[in-house]
């Protein structure tokens, strides 16, 4: 049997397809399981990878939250989107990935039996960092209409006074690629203001938008500025994903905290891949715009191959989902079929939130174009 804290965690399956699509060691096998992406990262920061290798200070533990050069540059990241301006690098720490500080926000947020406000479906790696810190995950649905997913802000309301101590959101949200817009963002703030609850906010895809739709970043909105925590990271927008280097930016009164926990956690960050990271957030050309550009292509390809399927249009991100059940089927039964006779690795969703098991994703950041072609007769003949 399992310790308390796992009993209800499972894994996210992910990890499952990865190695299944591994060991199938197939060129023809189209790798859309995982949140992968074959776009290079900006080349200032390839550069200074190399640098950092020959540079001894690199080698070092210290400091412990982080080099300032690259808390600095997080900062003023933070301070230009959002227009609140955290103090210098101490409004900042530097953690062993986004999701690292996700886990050691949680941490220094929540005592155990907290209650933590979710928008549905979710990557299951947020839903279980929050049963890891001790906390009770509680899920607002967000809809699929043939737009996108749209928050439902009146189940929302309903949740006022229900003791929310943390509000986890992520615009565009992965897997689904909802974007919450102005009216979504001003519904949470309130709900913020309303149970003195925390933002904890993921921005690992902030600025990943199609179609030209509107950045919002919640701490703008009043009264959030002294109640947002962001946590952001290079891997997804800098197409950095092995550097494994985020960070967590807000408030004086809380930022000592994580930054404790992170010491007691992780301990310290990447050393050598630290200085990329800074040069990626300073550089003129981080190439965010090229690879939004070419991300976006990709969905537009997938969504005109799935045009017959019940697939959900996605406002931004890396990903989309398939709605099986119209089809007799569970996102699993799907993924099995697609992986053995369409040669098709997509992972299931079951664990992603309340209903998330009739869901299929698709990864279109790994993938280019010219290998999506022709996806759609391959889906539809192994799910017919």
């Amino acid at each position: 049997m399992p310790v308390s804290r796992l009993k209800d965690i499972p894994g996210i399956g992910v990890d499952r397809m990865g190695d299944l699509a591994d060991a199938a060691a197939d060129p023809e096998l189209l790798r859309l399981e995982n949140l992968d992406t074959d776009l290079r990262p900006p080349e200032a920061a390839l550069a200074a990878s190399r640098r950092a290798l020959e540079d001894d200070a690199a080698n070092s533990y210290l400091p412990f939250l982080g080099q300032w050069p690259l808390r600095k540059a997080a900062v003023a990241r933070v301070a230009r989107l959002s227009g609140v301006d955290y103090g210098g690098p101490e409004g900042c720490v530097i953690t062993a990935g986004g999701l690292s500080g996700i886990l050691n926000s949680l941490l220094a947020l929540l005592e155990p039996g907290d209650r933590v406000l979710l928008p549905a479906p979710i990557y299951a790696g947020l839903i279980n960092r929050v049963r890891l810190a001790g906390g009770e995950p509680v899920f607002v649905p967000t809809h699929p209409t043939p737009q996108g997913w749209r928050l439902d802000r009146d189940a929302l309301r309903g949740l006022r006074g229900q003791g929310i101590r943390v509000v986890l959101a992520m615009s565009p949200a992965m897997p689904s690629g909802c974007w919450l817009d102005a009216e979504d963002w001003a519904a949470l703030a309130e709900l913020c203001r309303s149970e003195d609850a925390w933002l904890l906010y993921d921005a690992a895809m902030e600025r990943l938008l199609f179609d030209g739709r509107a950045y919002l970043h919640p701490a703008s909105l009043p009264g959030m500025a002294e109640r947002t925590v962001t946590v952001g990271s290079v891997s997804k927008e800098f197409r950095m994903i092995g550097w494994r280097v985020g960070w967590v930016v807000g408030p004086g009164r809380i930022l000592p905290d994580i930054g404790l926990v992170g010491i007691h956690n992780v301990v310290c960050q990447v050393g050598i891949a630290m200085a990329a990271a800074a040069a990626a957030l300073t550089c003129a050309d981080d190439g965010v715009a090229a690879a939004v550009a070419e991300w976006q292509a990709r969905r537009d390809c997938l969504l005109e191959e799935f045009s017959e399927l019940p697939a959900i249009p996605p406002a931004g991100g890396w990903s989309l989902l398939l709605d099986c059940a119209p089809l007799g089927l569970s996102g699993a039964e799907a993924s099995r079929r697609l992986f053995e006779t369409a040669k098709v690795a997509a992972t299931p969703m079951a664990g992603w939130g309340p209903g998330s098991e009739r869901y299929l994703r698709f990864v279109f950041a790994n993938e280019p174009v010219t290998r999506l072609a022709g996806i759609g007769r391959r889906v539809r003949d192994a799910l017919a």
